[in-house]
């Protein structure tokens, strides 16, 4: 894949879509682009938060530790972000991200991300957007299991 085909993957990133391209073109060079093949580890829970990861093509599964096992909590598809919260909050990995199929992602430096956002305050907005909808979506599920274990 070229820098400008990488570039026109970054546009249709809801995250990025309003960036300028020689941003975005800067962004694409001074990232890594990587390829996991099915079930390769993206980064393990616990693991320090280094960088956020963006899925160019594929999928990955989210996994949590738990007493009776991994439990797998969400899907990451093709052009969402993942890796973030980690790096946000300066806390160690909260969940396990592993290729569900071959998967290309760009690996975007912890430095490089909070320039961005500090760059482009539309993007830390857009970031704030996606994790509301991730705890919400979260709080959801919560309260379904709640349900379906008999606890209110």
């Amino acid at each position: 894949m070229t820098l400008q085909e990488e570039v026109h993957l970054l546009r249709r990133v809801p995250l990025f879509s309003r960036i300028d391209p020689a941003r975005l073109k800067l962004l694409a060079f001074t990232s890594d682009r990587l390829v996991f093949a099915p079930g390769d580890v993206l980064f393990e829970q616990g693991q320090a938060g280094d960088a956020a990861y963006l899925i160019l093509s594929g999928s990955a599964e989210v996994e949590i530790d738990t007493p009776g096992g991994r439990l797998v909590v969400a899907t990451i598809h093709e052009h969402e972000i993942v890796g973030e919260i980690a790096i946000l909050c300066d806390v160690p990995r909260t969940a396990t991200v592993r290729a569900s199929g071959e998967l290309v992602a760009l690996r975007i430096a912890k430095e490089r991300f909070f320039t961005l956002l500090a760059e482009f305050p539309e993007m830390a907005v857009e970031m704030m957007r996606e994790l509301a909808r991730r705890l919400e979506v979260t709080t959801v599920r919560l309260r379904e299991a709640h349900a379906r274990d008999g606890r209110h």
